[in-house]
């Protein structure tokens, strides 16, 4: 057996992180995920002590969350005005706290080994699910965005959710490392993890085929999608010029993707640049300044704030306006982004607001999901799925949306914030899964990028570019798309949810409660009778 000082043991789960992200965009090294747990596999389990175990496995994770999220130092910077100490210290708040599915993780596979020989080809693959549906995150991401631009590899979101993708990568993880271990007599293990490894990729072979089936015979609608650029005044206030300015942008726009074809026109989040009122039920007339559809005459959705003075609440809103120029829905953001636009718990401590850019926090969330019908000039009828910002990628709020069978998923959002290096590609990545999850087409029309189309079976058909408009300002662009006509939402996953999730860590529950009544090996290799260490420290065993 390999032995392993700290330092040696420290090395090893670094490498891991950093295998990690870089597997995921922008950095694209996607076969990295199918080897990158076995270094921290072989450091944990040879280290005799769990508190260094778990700061190990905790470490890992540290590296993994700071090599895809350190864009946040900027947006601290930027838009939070803190100092580069105190936006550092954001990010290592963030990491130590998405840190813990790694810690976590540590702790099941550390714990279970010194008890009872569980192949890493079945633990590793239950105790990470388990660990990323148990711990909650601000940015909900796993190890499954690492296949994201992989079609074949992710169509068993249909049925497991995207926690399936993570299982696959952890039983290959799991395989190699028993095969490095124990050499000959994991062979079946390995063999088992190849046979479903196998298993799922037919399986997505096969669905691909018989949703490009479905996909051929469905009417189409043509989408402009504008992506207007606009760099936004933190505290959200615009001039009347630059309000004036910014609506005249969107028009152009909408009439050139308009003239392109294009049937319905998608503005992205919050573009509209005046507040509207919540009984808004058609366009402006032409003599006002705030008209929508001038130069233009096909539907539109816009993202807008709206108020309501009776009830002081503003809503980050959708609102969709027909051929007629009436309203024919809207829909209210449900899930706000804890920070930007609610503050958890300012109700019982004001002084949060001071922490926090003007403006922030402001937001009411709406009742839930919905959709929006359209009908289009020749009789055929639309049922859109709107998603505001990053609901996009929350997987229970989508398998609510799924149950209300959309045709299409249409989402408005900002990332303006976060520039243009990585997050909205991050952002991006974790969308596609929501189209497999449903069987469903969604339309991103993203302020300054990365608008795009993506397929029910996941692809990425088109998409612009990312810009940062703080930093590069450029011209308003957008792409006509065309997307299909699905009946959605008839999936496993939309059925049952994180099913395969739970069933994960109900195993896992198992595989700890066996290996509690199994005897340990401690660090001298003599194994004991779990009664005589539970005798005096129930905790022994796990507690070195």
């Amino acid at each position: 057996m390999l032995k392993l000082n700290f330092y040696g043991a420290f090395g090893l789960v670094t490498v891991s992180g950093c295998l990690w992200f870089l597997a995921v965009t922008p950095f694209d090294f996607s076969a990295f995920a199918w080897v990158a747990a076995v270094p921290m596999l072989l450091a944990v389990e040879r280290t005799p002590k769990l508190k260094q175990a778990l700061f190990l496995g905790w470490w890992a994770g540290v590296v993994e969350t700071a090599g895809g999220f350190y864009w946040l130092i900027d947006v601290m910077q930027r838009f939070a005005n803190f100092p580069w100490w105190a936006a550092i210290l954001v990010l290592l708040l963030f990491c130590a706290a998405r840190a813990v599915i790694f810690l976590l993780f540590t702790a099941i596979v550390w714990g279970i080994r010194r008890r009872c020989r569980v192949p890493m080809t079945v633990l590793a693959p239950l105790g990470l699910v388990s660990c990323e549906l148990l711990v909650p995150q601000l940015f909900p991401c796993g190890q499954w965005i690492s296949q994201a631009w992989h079609p074949l590899v992710i169509q068993v979101a249909e049925l497991t959710g995207p926690l399936g993708v993570t299982a696959l990568l952890m039983l290959v993880n799991g395989a190699l490392y028993d095969l490095i271990v124990d050499g000959r007599a994991a062979r079946y293990p390995a063999l088992a993890a190849a046979a479903l490894l196998a298993a799922a990729l037919i399986f997505g072979a096969v669905r691909m085929r018989q949703t490009d089936d479905l996909i051929a015979r469905a009417p189409h609608l043509k989408i402009g999608l504008v992506q207007p650029n606009f760099a936004y005044p933190a505290n959200g206030e615009l001039s009347r010029d630059e309000a004036i300015r910014q609506l005249t942008t969107l028009q152009s726009q909408s009439a050139r993707l308009q003239q392109a074809g294009a049937q319905l026109i998608v503005w992205s989040e919050g573009s509209y640049p005046a507040t509207l009122p919540r009984d808004f039920t058609a366009d402006f007339p032409s003599e006002s300044l705030g008209m929508i559809r001038r130069g233009f005459d096909v539907p539109v959705a816009i993202g807008a704030d709206m108020y309501d003075p009776a009830r002081e609440e503003a809503f980050n809103s959708a609102v969709f306006l027909d051929g007629d120029g009436r309203v024919a829905g809207r829909y209210d953001k449900a899930r706000l982004l804890a920070f930007g636009e609610y503050i958890p718990g300012v109700d019982y401590f004001p002084w949060l607001r001071k922490l926090l850019p003007a403006g922030t926090g402001r937001f009411t969330a709406g009742k839930g999901p919905g959709v929006v019908t359209l009908q289009q000039p020749g009789g055929e009828v639309w049922k859109l799925g709107p998603v505001i910002c990053y609901e996009d990628i929350l997987q229970e709020y989508l398998r609510d949306v799924g149950q209300l069978h959309p045709n299409l998923l249409v989402n408005l959002t900002v990332d303006s914030w976060y520039g243009a290096a990585t997050e909205p590609w991050e952002h991006l990545a974790l969308a596609v899964f929501a189209a497999v999850e449903l069987r469903v087409s969604m339309v991103r029309a993203v302020n300054s990028g990365v608008s795009a189309l993506i397929d029910p079976n996941g692809r990425v058909l088109r998409k612009t570019y990312a810009n940062d408009p703080y930093r590069d300002p450029r011209g308003a662009d957008g792409v006509v798309v065309s997307a299909p006509r699905m009946q959605s939402g008839h999936t496993v996953y939309v059925a049952v949810g994180n099913l395969f999730a739970y069933l994960c860590m109900a195993a896992t529950l198992i595989l700890i409660g066996v290996a509690t009544k199994t005897e340990w090996a401690g660090t001298d290799g003599v194994r004991r009778h779990p009664r005589a260490q539970f005798i005096n420290n129930p905790m022994a065993g796990f507690v070195q």
